[in-house]
């Protein structure tokens, strides 16, 4: 047997009547495979010319906002308050507030988000000279630090009179003791609107542990730690406003009546995008919110959603949204699909109504079943501009809830906001109008809640500053692979036929996986 000229391999390659592997479109026949989920596919590698750090993720949520990571927290209550606002934001993403609460707490918490300073402490454990000891000694148990500033009301924004700190109480034993009787008053502060650098200058001259900030009136408005100026890090991807360079932040509300009084509280407090969280989004209610907020809030970006058909997209679209969120019955604790029988598999989901929206410049979002790098890159591929990523970040620091403890493992709850617990929750001033959760299943005025989601525990991830920044290196070395140096290239050459796809057998997905071993320990990351 003769062989072909080696130098000259490429230019067989030709004689194929076509590349290998599959186009997207041809991954995505519904005729012949059904519908899809990420996990049934794998895309193919490409070439490598270009280090993986070079990549750029930079991508739009909506028709005015780009972020330099297309990753946004879900407006689940037990994923995204301010903390984890504030982190996606930091990281160049962005969090979505939940709307499971009062409106003026979730028009609060995005007041902390834009009122956030890269160092400073916005929220800071605050007592009264009339708590003890004791009340020092169980907020250094359970949180790990002492450094407590002490104002007359023993809150944030009440006149400073005093800090407390480990040497205030470290060779006391009588717990029962008033701090307004061992709190230091020889006090080291520094005015509001203090810039890091000068407020590092005076943590570092005064050699002190704790610097309060006050405004004219004395009152405390936020605090600066020595132990978190050492840890501080500069975040080159934040996202921030062009104009007032203040952090990003989005929230949902339905599309109730008296989620307009809710708007109005989310704008005033500084909102940059709105989300309107329906699991099924083409309604008549989501139609006329939609065209209300642009007429009564022309600069306001809207979210739209969900929706999984170009049907259910068209409408939102002739109604105004700047973008669409698609996903229905696919997140790790719902059950729609289930019990609804409604739904449709997310990959298929992803890249139908994406090709659709991409025609009118529409940017989309994948909600829903994203559980590791791969599943995030395979959204992207299939021509989502962002993730949504709930069970994913649940677990965090960041995340709203308390850690504990079951057979060895560190745990947080985690609940769907279709699950009872999460439409149990009571709004405070009573009513008929019902909470996020009912809200967002049309379940109101039912006598019977179906439930469509579950409560669970996930593990402890750490914080979602590291966990995220290994989901953002880990698309970038995927990115790598198929041989695209940015987010724009990668779906450039998914629609131009250029990236390849093949479909995955169960056999395939297992041999993908770890297989053959008596045991393993799987470390995702490590960071130095």
């Amino acid at each position: 047997m003769s062989f072909l000229d080696c130098s000259k391999a490429n230019g067989y390659l030709p004689e194929y009547n076509h590349k290998d592997g599959l186009s997207v479109e041809a991954l995505m026949d519904e005729q012949l495979s059904g519908g899809l989920t990420y996990n049934d596919f794998l895309i193919l590698p490409g070439y490598i010319n270009f280090d993986a750090n070079m990549t750029t993720l930079e991508s739009k949520i909506t028709k005015n906002i780009t972020l330099k990571t297309p990753f946004l927290s879900s407006p689940m209550d037990t994923v995204t308050e301010s903390d984890m606002a504030i982190s996606m934001a930091l990281l160049g993403g962005i969090g979505i507030i939940h709307h499971n609460c009062e409106p003026e707490f979730q028009a609060e918490m995005v007041r902390k988000v834009k009122t956030f300073e890269n160092g400073f402490i916005v929220d800071p454990v605050v007592l009264s000279p009339r708590n003890t000891v004791a009340d020092v000694k169980e907020i250094k148990a359970e949180h790990g630090f002492c450094g407590i500033p002490i104002t007359e009301n023993g809150a944030l924004n009440g006149k400073l009179v005093g800090i407390v700190t480990a040497r205030d109480i470290q060779f006391l034993k009588e717990d029962s003791t008033l701090l307004e009787d061992i709190m230091s008053t020889d006090l080291v502060v520094a005015k509001k609107g203090v810039t890091l650098q000068r407020a590092n200058e005076i943590l570092r001259s005064s050699k002190k542990g704790k610097l309060p900030i006050v405004d004219e009136q004395g009152q405390l408005v936020s605090l600066l730690s020595r132990s978190d100026l050492l840890k501080n890090q500069n975040y080159p991807l934040s996202s921030k406003s062009a104009d007032s360079k203040q952090l990003l932040v989005g929230a949902a509300i339905g599309t109730r009546p008296d989620d307009k009084t809710r708007l109005s509280l989310l704008v005033e407090a500084g909102l940059d995008v709105i989300v309107l969280d329906s699991s099924q989004g083409n309604s008549i209610y989501q139609l006329e919110m939609i065209r209300w907020i642009k007429k009564t809030y022309p600069g306001l970006e809207v979210i739209a959603g969900n929706v999984v058909t170009r049907e259910q997209a068209a409408n939102l679209i002739e109604a105004g949204a700047d973008g669409i969120r698609i996903g229905m019955g696919s997140g790790s604790i719902c059950i729609t699909q289930e019990v609804m029988a409604c739904g449709r598999p997310q990959a298929t989901a992803v890249y139908r109504v994406s090709e659709f929206c991409r025609r009118f410049g529409v940017p989309t979002i994948a909600d829903g079943g994203i559980g590791n790098v791969g599943h995030i890159v395979k959204a992207l591929a299939l021509g989502a501009s962002a993730v949504m990523m709930g069970g994913l970040l649940a677990g965090t620091t960041e995340s709203p809830g308390e850690y504990f403890f079951h057979e060895g493992h560190r745990l947080k709850r985690y609940r769907g906001m279709g699950s009872i617990d999460a439409m149990s929750i009571k709004s405070k001033k009573g009513g008929q109008d019902g909470n996020a959760a009912t809200k967002r299943y049309f379940s109101e005025g039912d006598a019977v809640k179906v439930a469509q989601g579950v409560v669970g525990n996930v593990l402890d991830k750490g914080s979602v500053r590291k966990y995220a920044s290994y989901l953002i290196t880990g698309v970038q070395h995927s990115l790598q692979d198929i041989g695209c140096s940015s987010l724009e290239a990668f779906h450039a050459s998914v629609y131009d036929g250029k990236v390849r796809f093949e479909k995955r057998t169960a056999a395939a997905q297992m041999e993908g996986g770890v297989h053959g071993l008596h045991s393993f320990e799987k470390k995702l990351f490590s960071s130095t």
